[in-house]
C-alpha cells in the first residue's frame, strides 16, 4: 500500500481521484500529510503502520478541501495541524448545524458511504507565520500561498528534498481555482502560488502531489511551467495547448474538461462584469 520516494517519505495512492496520503517518518513516529478518503483506505493505512512499529505522532491537511481534512480514529489521536486560515475556513464550516449534510451531498456518490465525517475538519490551526511543523522528525518547511483555497500550504521536507504540493502541479487536473465570486482575482492568486512554489524548487527532488503522479526534479520546472501557461491562457483568452484536457486527456480523466470550461466560463463572466461602466 505504501510507495517509497525517497528516504523516510512514503506515499499512498487513493484509488479515486489518485488522492496522496503522504507519510514522513521522525524519531518516534509519523507525520502524516492529507490522510486520504475512505474508512478502508484509512484504516489499511494505520494497519501498515503499526505492522512497521511507526504511530503517527502529527498529522497536516494542506488546504480545507473535504478530501484533505478527514480521519479515522485507528490513526489514533496525535495532533492534526493546518495553516492558521485554513482552520478558520474549517471552523465556519463546522459552525452551520447542518455542515454534516451540506458535507456528505459534496462526496462522490462512488465512495459517499465509506467516508468518515466524525474527525472531518478537526485541526488545530498553527500561529500565522510559522515556518516549520512542530514535530520530532526532520524539518519540515511550511510554504503557504494563496493558491486554489485559503491558507494552502505546501510543504517542503528539506532533508530529503520532497515538495508535498497539495493541490497544485498535478499531471491529471488543471489548475483549479478558488472562488471567482471574491473580491480577489483567483487566477492572479494561483500565479502567486506557482511563483511561491517556483522560489523552492532549486532544493526539490521528489514532487508529490495531491493528485497524480509522482515526478523527479527534472519535472518539477515543467509542471510549474504547464500550470502558468494553462492560467495565462486561461485569463487571455487565448488558445490552449494542455494534455489534460481535450482529446489528449487520460482515459477515465475526460471530466477534468468540465472543470475547465466551467472556469472559463466564469473568467468570461468576471471579464463582463469588469467591462461594464461604473
Amino acid at each position: 500500500m505504501l510507495k517509497h520516494v525517497a528516504q523516510g517519505v512514503l506515499v499512498h495512492q487513493s484509488e479515486l481521484l489518485q488522492n496522496n496520503t503522504v507519510v514522513i517518518e521522525g524519531q518516534t513516529g509519523v507525520l502524516l500529510v492529507d490522510p486520504g478518503q475512505t474508512r478502508s483506505e484509512m484504516a489499511c493505512l494505520a494497519d501498515d503502520l503499526r505492522q512497521i512499529g511507526l504511530p503517527v505522532v502529527a498529522g497536516f491537511s494542506t488546504h480545507p478541501d473535504w478530501d484533505h481534512v478527514l480521519w479515522h480514529p485507528d490513526l489514533g489521536d496525535a495532533p492534526r495541524y493546518g495553516t492558521a486560515r485554513c482552520v478558520a475556513v474549517l471552523r465556519d464550516v463546522r459552525s452551520q448545524p447542518d455542515w454534516r449534510d451540506r458535507a456528505a451531498e459534496g462526496l462522490p456518490p462512488e465512495i459517499a458511504e465509506e467516508t468518515p465525517l466524525d474527525g472531518y475538519g478537526l485541526i488545530t490551526g498553527l500561529p500565522a507565520g510559522t515556518a516549520q511543523i512542530p514535530w520530532d522528525g526532520p524539518d519540515v518547511r511550511i510554504v503557504e500561498h494563496p493558491a486554489h483555497a485559503p491558507g494552502h500550504a505546501a510543504l517542503l521536507v528539506e532533508e530529503r528534498g520532497v515538495l508535498v504540493a497539495g493541490d497544485m502541479l498535478s499531471d491529471l487536473f488543471v489548475p483549479m481555482l478558488d472562488d471567482f465570486e471574491k473580491t480577489a482575482d483567483p487566477i492572479e492568486e494561483y500565479l502567486v502560488g506557482l511563483r511561491v512554489l517556483d522560489d523552492v524548487a532549486d532544493d526539490v527532488a521528489v514532487l508529490v502531489p495531491g493528485h497524480g503522479s509522482v515526478c523527479g526534479a527534472d519535472q518539477v520546472r515543467a509542471r510549474i511551467d504547464q500550470d502558468r501557461a494553462y492560467l495565462h491562457a486561461l485569463r487571455d483568452g487565448t488558445a490552449l495547448d494542455d494534455p489534460r484536457i481535450g482529446p489528449s486527456a487520460k482515459p477515465g480523466w475526460e471530466w477534468v474538461n468540465d472543470i475547465h470550461e466551467g472556469q472559463a466560463q466564469s473568467v468570461a463572466r468576471r471579464r463582463e462584469r469588469a467591462d461594464q461602466p461604473s
